[in-house]
């Protein structure tokens, strides 16, 4: 869009000060973003984010803002508790001029602004355990801060979206009816799929019979949905909060070791790359369960592990389904890209296998020392 109709949309916010520049963000993936700057009266400059949702992803624009007005309140209001500032440590919604926190303008567009966090960097892979470890922090900060939030008053915004079992008859009916003719020669991964499907629906399953508590979880655990200062490399902010809504603490914990600890991209296509960097796994469960004291079980943090293994096959299951539906819901860049995206989402998946019972001894660890630590101060 040009800077006349950016123009034209900011106008229907209580922005501070009068529009001076607009720069487009190209960084995400969804929603279409763009960089404000105003001039106040003063003279200074503050900058804002103006983003339009994308209405195809999210259906109903006004659960995903009751969610993100919900949930932002709730962390800057625990910050300010705690202490703190919350400028920098979590999103603030911008009004609009009509006091909501959407604005759709006469092309049926959904509008959305936060105040912009200066002087902070977003990367798309941790290039360092370190990096890492700061995101372990910041999503495990997240879960710690939203622990006491009722998550079943939230909006599914994407219904069903870790529900694994609803995955399975998915990927059944996508074998049976064959639309794109490719199943004569997927034997090997359908059979891999078929043989671990009490795994894959495990999580789920420990929701249902209360083994698991529901709690709000981001369900969008990447690297460069993490702020951090660009001074300090400290953790400051988790950005992008469309896809909140209730699950289970392992689906963030999972899907984030899956991609950030992984040693080759998701469509590497040779398979001898992929593996589980235990270092990355190690420096980001440190910087996760430092912050979930007290707020997970222990039993949440023993299962951790299983996350993993559950996010990993359920993302393995959905490109392969996507490859026998004929390629209708990821974009590809050559015919069997969704092919080889499963292939090293499965090649990924029995690593983590491999090594399970050394993820499962380092987390079982952490949670014993929560517990020592819990004791020594009086929980």
């Amino acid at each position: 869009m040009n800077r006349n109709a950016i123009a034209d949309v900011a106008a229907h916010f209580r922005f501070a000060g009068s529009l001076e520049d607009v720069r487009e963000l190209t960084s995400g993936l969804i929603n279409n973003s763009y960089r404000l700057t105003n001039r106040l009266p003063d003279g200074s400059a503050r900058d804002y984010v103006l983003q339009q949702i994308n209405t195809y992803v999210f259906k109903k624009p006004e659960q995903v803002m009751s969610n993100v007005e919900r949930v932002t309140d709730h962390l800057r209001r625990k910050l300010t508790a705690a202490g703190e500032d919350p400028a920098r440590r979590a999103l603030r919604l911008i009004e609009t001029v009509d006091g909501g926190t959407m604005y759709r303008d006469d092309a049926d567009r959904c509008w959305r602004a936060y105040d912009f966090i200066c002087d902070a960097v977003a990367y798309d892979r941790a290039g360092t355990p370190e990096h890492f470890r700061e995101a372990g922090a910041a999503f495990g900060e997240f879960q710690r801060m939203l622990f006491d939030f009722p998550a079943g008053e939230l909006y599914e915004t994407i219904p069903g979206f870790h529900n694994t079992r609803q995955r399975f008859e998915t990927f059944r009916q996508a074998v049976a009816i064959d639309r794109a003719g490719r199943v004569k020669d997927l034997a090997r991964e359908i059979s891999f799929f078929l043989n671990r499907e009490e795994m894959l629906c495990s999580i789920v399953k420990k929701i249902e019979q209360g083994e698991l508590p529901l709690r709000v979880t981001h369900n969008d655990t990447k690297m460069n949905n993490v702020m951090l200062d660009a001074q300090t490399g400290k953790a400051l902010c988790v950005i992008d909060l469309d896809t909140v809504m209730p699950g289970s603490a392992l689906y963030d914990y999972g899907d984030a070791v899956r991609f950030g600890a992984s040693t080759a991209a998701e469509d590497e296509e040779d398979l001898r790359k992929v593996s589980l960097d235990m270092a990355y796994f190690r420096a980001f469960t440190d910087g996760f369960v430092s912050q979930v004291r007290g707020a997970l079980t222990e039993e949440e943090i023993r299962l951790l592990p299983l996350g993993v293994e559950v996010l990993t096959g359920e993302l393995a299951m959905r490109f392969l389904t996507d490859y026998i539906d004929g390629d209708l819901y990821f974009k590809t860049s050559r015919p069997d890209h969704n092919l080889i995206r499963a292939r090293a989402q499965m090649r990924l998946l029995e690593d983590v296998e491999e090594k399970y019972d050394a993820l499962c001894a380092y987390t079982a660890a952490l949670a014993d020392a929560k517990i020592q630590i819990l004791t020594k101060s009086g929980f």
